[in-house]
């Protein structure tokens, strides 16, 4: 998984996550998510407990939609038509729709998590500069830009000391001291940048398309496999949930 070409995987993650959207079949859903989730920890080297940390949010977040659509649901067409859900009685249809709204949420987890968690971020710039024609001008300073957030938090961190020894911390508000660290921080955030624009055109960056790379990606046929497999798996899990009907 770490192996398949940035861009390729991002497309079809976005792909099916098109395809998701128009699937109302929870069964089809639920198929497509242990497919995702059996992908990922079998060929992503993740941790499971890791792996289960993450999810944790959005699993709350499916329970959340889950419970609204069930109490906020519209009329149903044919209420006299209910199933047992839990310990209610309640409309087949307003079930089956929460049921695949919350169930649609938690297969958009695990697609988000499956690229995530098996794609290098840097790898994944380069591929879209060199595969996909985005500008390098755009796609280094997103980079640059995230590169910026770890050393923005040891800036704060380091702020906050300084503030503390001169006894700021202990003399206003919480809301002050925010206010006190937003323009040292800007200015360091400025100034960084600074530095990694002169350092970058000392350099020879100058944001033309044609140039050479380090780190070279290229397109395989393991790659187009790979969304070959990935959407071809939503088809079988819809014939196989028509079988169970």
């Amino acid at each position: 998984m770490h192996d398949i070409n940035p861009s390729v995987k991002a497309g079809t993650v976005t792909l099916a996550a098109i395809i998701i959207a128009f699937l109302f079949d929870p069964i089809a859903l639920l198929l497509y998510i242990g497919w995702t989730m059996a992908v990922t920890m079998l060929f992503g080297k993740v941790q499971i407990k890791k792996y289960l940390l993450y999810l944790l949010p959005f699993t709350l977040f499916a329970l959340g939609m889950l419970v609204s659509t069930l109490l906020f649901a519209k009329t149903p067409e044919n209420p006299a038509v209910t199933q047992q859900f839990l310990f209610w009685e309640m409309p087949r249809e307003t079930v089956q729709d929460a049921l695949a709204l919350a169930i649609r949420v938690f297969s958009y987890a695990t697609l988000s998590l499956l690229f995530v968690l098996t794609t290098d971020k840097v790898a994944f710039i380069l591929s879209l500069i060199q595969q996909c024609r985005v500008s390098p001008k755009l796609a280094y300073g997103i980079l640059a830009g995230y590169r910026f957030l770890p050393l923005l938090k040891d800036e704060l961190s380091t702020i906050r000391s300084a503030h503390l020894i001169r006894g700021a911390r202990t003399k206003t508000s919480r809301f002050t001291r925010y206010k006190q660290y937003t323009i040292p921080l800007l200015a360091s955030a400025i100034r960084k940048a600074e530095r990694t624009a002169v350092a970058m055109e000392s350099k020879g960056f100058t944001g033309e398309r044609d140039r050479t790379f380090y780190r070279s990606y290229h397109v395989r046929w393991t790659d187009w496999a790979f969304a070959i497999v990935m959407l071809g798996a939503i088809h079988l899990c819809i014939i196989v949930s028509g079988s169970f009907r």
